[in-house]
């Protein structure tokens, strides 16, 4: 059983991923890790370059483009894990999802395995991410985006007022970035997921395409009684966007799997005021084309 099994879903990033493999096979300390690649139809040599140049990394090579929470299944499958109580013997003891366009430090790995180790309350930790230019890449840590913190942030008041432990809940930039700090949910592009949480909450919900998944899972996990942890003690580069923006879909999908995880978690508890609000946000913000998805039963 190793220690840590590392997923990469790619999409047409090859030189991003090289740099992301290179880093994560220089890693050093007394851990095991395994890693797989979940290449989803890249048309760019992305699958041929982790054969050539990465014999040891596990390469499924997807001839669709499933989407992230897809590839990332497939990813979690080939380690071991089924689905809600079903976990292979030989599992690793914990899953990290990692973004191709991520760059980690030599000791980062290890180290967030041990602090992990070292509170077995954590179901899910992330560190601190920070972008090329050095500032915080705020998704790293957040609170739910349930209708009234949407509503902060559509409004604008998270942005008058960052730092207003209320109006700044959804990236929660009331909290100094270098503050542990538990939180509802870290980010996708380094997610690391204990093995007894994905028993009790399964796999990701591939009803999302890409957005919104990893903050699903974050839920489902919180809702089985586990913790989540921003650790900003290790640091990790994160270029952020490398394959989403080469993606037309990108704004539509990123609106529709607001609307999921609200119709998945709020919709039921949630007055018809303030539905109407969050519909006709979803509307202003995502345009006529997601409006076929809105009028869709659910």
């Amino acid at each position: 059983m190793h220690d840590l099994g590392i997923i990469i879903v790619n999409w047409n990033t090859r030189d991003y991923l090289q740099r992301c493999l290179q880093t994560v096979m220089a890693s050093e300390g007394d851990f095991t890790y395994h890693v797989v690649v979940v290449d989803n139809a890249s048309s760019d040599g992305s699958a041929d370059m982790v054969r050539q140049n990465f014999p040891a990394v596990e390469l499924i090579a997807s001839e669709t483009n499933g989407g992230y929470p897809y590839g990332n299944n497939l990813g979690l499958r080939a380690l071991g894990f089924r689905g809600v109580g079903d976990v292979d013997a030989d599992a690793p003891r914990y899953a990290l999802l990692l973004n191709p366009d991520t760059e980690v430090p030599t000791t980062a790995l290890a180290d967030m395995v041990r602090f992990m180790d070292s509170r077995p309350e954590i179901g899910i930790a992330g560190p601190k991410l920070v972008l090329p230019d050095g500032n915080l890449d705020l998704a790293c840590r957040r609170s739910f985006p349930t209708p009234v913190v949407s509503l902060y942030r559509f409004s604008g008041l998270s942005k008058l007022f960052p730092t207003h432990p209320r109006f700044g809940r959804y990236n929660m930039t009331f909290a100094d970035p270098d503050q542990e700090i538990e939180v509802d949910s870290v980010v996708g592009a380094y997610m690391q997921v204990r093995r007894e949480a994905i028993a009790d909450a399964g796999l990701l919900d591939e009803t999302f395409f890409m957005y919104g998944e990893d903050l699903d899972w974050a839920y489902r996990i919180k809702a089985a009684g586990w913790t989540v942890y921003y650790h900003p003690q290790v640091v990790v580069k994160h270029v952020k966007r490398a394959a989403s923006r080469q993606s037309k879909k990108a704004l539509f999908e990123f609106q529709r799997a607001m609307l999921i995880f609200y119709r998945k978690h709020y919709r039921k508890t949630t007055p018809l005021w303030l539905h109407t609000l969050v519909m006709t946000g979803l509307l202003v913000k995502g345009g006529p084309e997601i409006w076929p998805e809105i009028r869709r039963p659910f």
